[in-house]
């Protein structure tokens, strides 16, 4: 598995606030997507999520009891889905819980989930519509693309 991280998902009560929040108060342009409950901003080497924090928790499985889910998820995202499958079998493998394991995901891609020691989740995706480039960074649509 390469040393990397592709996205921090942060869970939030109100995805358009939290929207307004990085374009009108940081001057941020999110890429384009087609969804208003979820958005994604470039941030270099990794990006940053924005997702409701009760969709976040169905989409890991777990429960949003307000203080147990920590309503942030960090990702690392392979080339293919047989990339997903042996880093999700290795973190399994080096202490990790499995949460959920890689399926299809409603997004178009390949994801599981688990929870890392000290609690806080990492998502095992590959996603199709977002390749990775030769370095390993995501590469997400451009603003207005």
């Amino acid at each position: 598995m390469e040393q990397r991280l592709t996205l921090v998902t942060l869970g939030v009560p109100d995805v358009a606030a939290a929207r307004r929040f990085f374009e009108d108060g940081l001057g941020w342009r999110a890429a384009e997507f087609d969804s208003d409950e979820v958005a994604f901003f470039d941030c270099g080497t990794c990006a940053l999520g924005l997702f409701g924090r009760g969709a976040l928790a169905h989409d890991a499985g777990v429960a949003d009891d307000g203080g147990a889910f920590p309503a942030t998820s960090v990702a690392w995202n392979g080339r293919t889905r047989a990339e997903v499958d042996a880093a999700f079998a290795r973190a399994v493998a080096a202490g990790a819980e499995p949460v959920k394991p890689p399926e299809e995901a409603f997004w178009g891609g390949y994801s599981g989930y688990v929870r890392i020691p000290g609690g806080h989740l990492l998502e095992l995706a590959h996603n199709p519509g977002w390749p990775l480039d030769e370095t390993g960074r995501m590469v997400l649509p451009p603003p207005g693309a």
